[in-house]
């Protein structure tokens, strides 16, 4: 009697048979001696310059103030100094001075002198805003920094280092050059009425 014939699970031919016929059908969706294209170099470069413009556009908006025509008039040891300037703030986003620091005063504060009713009044002021692309005086009879308990003469030809603090976290270095009147580029044509001192 001859042996019995094993026979194989057709399910598992079927299935083979299906994955050699799917094998030249993948093969044929790549044309043989083509590769995968590569990135062009104007691609990559393009990538760099968004990167770049993307971590340039907060240093732009948050650009630190700048501080031109610093200066104060002379004072004695232990009195009080007035200081003058310009803020600009060249960033695309408004800022504001919240404090200022001087080696050479017991503490600065900003005060602002005003005109109501005919009466003259200096106000603190804890901060002064400084919009976009805006611009700020500090001169007689208006903003004025008070430098409180001076450690050290204020002469002419001396220059007072201060350090300005603004909101954004800016730390902006300037000195006040001492002399007897303000520069060209800031006297006021008609000198101001009330606090002549300040």
């Amino acid at each position: 009697m001859a042996p019995a014939t094993r026979l194989r699970n057709p399910g598992t031919g079927l299935k083979a048979a299906g994955r050699e016929a799917a094998v030249p059908q993948a093969r044929a969706q790549i044309p043989p001696g083509r590769r995968a294209a590569p990135v062009e170099r104007r691609d990559v470069d393009l990538l760099k310059l968004t990167v770049i413009a993307a971590l340039a556009a907060p240093t732009m908006a948050l650009a630190a103030p700048k501080v031109s025509d610093a200066w104060s008039r002379p004072a004695a040891a232990g009195t009080t100094g007035a200081g003058f300037m310009t803020l600009t703030n060249p960033g695309k986003a408004p800022d504001a001075l919240t404090a200022v620091e001087s080696p050479w005063a017991r503490s600065v504060e900003v005060h602002r002198s005003m005109m109501s009713g005919g009466m003259s009044s200096m106000q603190k002021q804890p901060r002064v805003a400084l919009a976009p692309g805006g611009k700020v005086l500090f001169a007689p009879g208006g903003y004025h920094l008070m430098f409180l308990g001076l450690k050290r003469p204020l002469n002419s030809g001396d220059r007072l280092p201060a350090t300005l603090v603004f909101a954004s976290g800016a730390r902006v270095k300037a000195e006040f050059e001492i002399r007897i009147s303000a520069p060209a580029a800031t006297a006021p044509a008609t000198p101001p009425s009330g606090h002549a001192h300040h």
